[in-house]
């Protein structure tokens, strides 16, 4: 197991009243489950430049497919890239595929929310003012109010019931569409942002077949079915949410977590519970915390701050290299 790596630190954010959203950048208050940049991007650093990928259906579920520029000249792997609450659409989401893109790997982006993104998937709206008047600052506060409870409502549909099933068809249908990139990797890869990095866990694990087609486990575990082999081959994920410690120490395949240092949205004991259970379990697996950065850190968005650059620019290469490894 990889020793966890330390970054920078910023200023630390008051907690709020409690919600599953945290509208500051770390760290989140107290119960949270999202923070804004899960569900918000910030403004590109990369200017005008735009995703190099298409929309397209995978089992009749929307996807964003980039691929490599030599595909199909030369050979590539299949990897499945699952977003924050933007979803699909946001365009950080797409170039930030698109880099892997780079790397060589065909990525496959599904619409795991079934067109249902998380509430107002915009560009920060607070970008453009920083120095709002006492007014503004009021309307701003009912308007973030109104946005967790939004929030809220939106996580209380994503779950792994629904989730999980529309992540299999696009399994599936990838294996067909995309059969020689998934022979060439021996398997599927799996990378996962924010939200996105709870259901690498759950790819990653051996769940009951069941359960990967959203159906809730026998209640009688004798009487249950067969665990299935893991669904993707190796995974990575950065600053995940809503992460548990049983669904670390479910996982089997090989996995790389970028985390944030206190971060309640992936806390620090569950974090570290999880790593032991893999230690002790032979699962390999390489942790690496981030002091000092904001959680969604690792997702394409511009940042002054050039020791939150280069902690960017340090994960992506963590997962590349640990997805390129195997």
């Amino acid at each position: 197991m990889a020793d966890d790596d330390v970054a920078t630190r910023a200023p630390e954010s008051d907690a709020k009243e409690p919600s599953m959203m945290s509208s500051e950048d770390t760290p989140a208050q107290k119960g949270a489950s999202m923070g804004e940049h899960c569900v918000t991007d910030r403004p590109s650093p990369l200017g005008d430049q735009q995703p190099s990928g298409e929309i397209s259906k995978i089992a009749d579920v929307e996807v964003y497919i980039t691929k490599p520029s030599d595909y199909p000249h030369l050979p590539s792997k299949l990897l499945l890239f699952l977003s924050s609450g933007t979803g699909i659409h946001s365009k950080n989401n797409q170039l930030q595929a698109d880099k892997y893109a780079s790397e060589g790997f065909l990525v496959v982006m599904p619409d795991q929310f079934a067109g249902d993104p998380a509430p107002n998937s915009a560009t920060d709206p607070n970008a453009d003012d920083q120095n709002p008047s006492m007014i503004e600052k009021v309307k701003m506060g009912f308007a973030t109010t109104a946005k967790s409870f939004m929030v809220d409502m939106w996580l209380a549909r994503q779950t792994p019931e629904k989730v999980l099933p529309v992540l299999r068809k696009v399994v599936e249908g990838a294996k067909e569409e995309f059969a020689d990139a998934v022979a060439n990797g021996g398997g599927i890869y799996a990378v996962g942002y924010c939200f996105g990095g709870k259901y690498v866990c759950l790819l990653a694990a051996a769940l009951p077949d069941s359960a990967a087609h959203g159906q809730a486990p026998p209640k009688d575990e004798e009487a249950g079915m067969a665990k299935a082999e893991p669904l993707i081959k190796a995974g990575a994920l950065a600053h995940g949410t809503l992460i548990t410690t049983e669904d670390l120490e479910a996982i089997k395949s090989p996995i790389s977590m970028a985390c944030v240092e206190n971060d309640q949205l992936f806390p620090d004991d569950v974090r570290t519970a999880g790593q032991t259970y893999l230690e002790e379990n032979k699962v390999k697996h390489e942790v690496k915390v981030y002091s000092g950065v904001p959680h969604g850190f690792a997702v394409v968005g511009e940042y002054e701050d050039p020791k939150i650059q280069e902690a960017q620019k340090e994960a992506f290469k963590q997962m590349v290299e640990w997805l390129k490894s195997y």
